[in-house]
């Protein structure tokens, strides 16, 4: 299984994601079937594995902060005759222990084995905030 990494764009953390998505849905951009999309010029050569339990990393403000799980990469052309392929997936943004990566463009896979850990809730408790998340991370706390 492999993975897709990519800057957010446009937004700063999971919460302005999670608005932008909640805008495409609102404005008529959304999936009729309910699915976030992410829109890139170039298909990846390993769909197959991608779609097989692979997830879209997302990274703010040079940390990689969430993740949601991709449903289908569907290929298509725009009215200029460009090829692209829209990056389908859960409107699930789930967090990741934050961790460091540096600027890069377009997006890149990233291995099963490299990919932070999901940030879950214990026995109930909130999930801590995001800059104390980001110092636990550093001290190797979770």
């Amino acid at each position: 299984m492999i993975h897709l990494i990519k800057l957010s764009v446009g937004t700063t953390s999971i919460d302005s994601l999670a608005a932008y998505r909640a805008a495409q849905v609102q404005s008529g951009l959304g999936r009729p079937d309910g699915y976030a999309w992410h829109r890139t010029r170039m298909m990846p050569k390993r769909a197959t594995e991608l779609v097989a339990g692979g997830s879209i990393y997302w990274v703010f403000g040079g940390k990689i902060q969430c993740r949601q799980r991709i449903v289908d990469l569907e290929a298509g052309m725009d009215g200029e005759g460009r090829s692209f392929c829209d990056i389908v997936m859960d409107q699930d943004l789930i967090p990741t222990v934050p961790q460091p990566k540096r600027p890069f463009q377009g997006w890149r896979y990233l291995k099963f084995a490299d990919a932070p850990n999901d940030l879950v809730s214990v026995g109930g408790e909130d999930l801590p905030p995001e800059e104390m998340a980001q110092a636990l991370a550093e001290l190797g706390l979770i």
